[in-house]
């Protein structure tokens, strides 16, 4: 039980660390919750500072991520309970980190960094899918939730029998779903905006 406590508070406090937030902060002096969409996460980073800083985030945040189930398995000699407390906490830490007042990204770069870690292979059939969906339909937002929710299907049919993971996986993929939800009502409505565009509508 101490395993699993010391893996949930280190991945929320790994997963809380806003990069998006920061390194906006260094480069432009503002806070990225004023510009764009208000994310603080790759997409909207892009938007407002260009590509460096936007591989930059993706990478810190998919990093501790992967860092954080890193930590659990090595806290708990490889627990699946530990670990999968790890991911989820992790992906909340993003989604709602205690340094922002709660008001943080929606997870894609951090639980793809997090899912990295228990199944690569499952992980890389997943970017490809969400570049054939990208390529057709333009947008970072429908391929990165149809990559999420695709994950725990590729991850059980690769053979995953632990029960603790299968959950968190597709608990973590629901919760990038759900962070996702005015991205949903903008694709329905017509009004979402395609990976070159410059309106509002950051995903990760």
């Amino acid at each position: 039980m101490g395993d699993i406590f010391l893996s949930a508070l280190v991945a929320y406090l790994l997963g809380s660390i806003p990069f998006g937030y920061l390194l906006y902060r260094l480069r432009a002096g503002r806070d990225i919750r004023t510009t764009g969409s208000g994310n603080i996460g790759a997409t909207n980073v892009f938007r407002a500072a260009g590509w460096l800083a936007a591989a930059a985030t993706f990478a810190l945040d998919a990093g501790k991520g992967y860092a954080a189930v890193l930590l659990a398995q090595r806290m708990s000699a490889d627990s699946a309970p530990a670990v999968a407390i790890a991911i989820l906490f992790v992906l909340a830490g993003h989604c709602f980190p205690v340094f922002l007042n709660f008001r943080g990204g929606k997870g894609v770069a951090t639980g793809l960094g997090a899912f990295l870690a228990i199944s690569p292979l499952a992980v890389l059939i997943c970017i490809a899918l969400f570049a054939v969906i990208l390529a057709l339909g333009r947008y970072v937002s429908l391929a990165s939730m149809v990559a999420s929710g695709a994950f725990p299907l590729v991850l059980a049919a690769r053979g995953e029998r632990s029960l603790p993971i299968l959950m968190a996986s597709i608990a973590g993929a629901g919760l990038i779903i759900i962070r996702h939800r005015g991205n949903i009502h903008r694709l329905r409505s017509g009004t979402e905006l395609p990976v070159a565009g410059r309106r509002k509508g950051s995903t990760v």
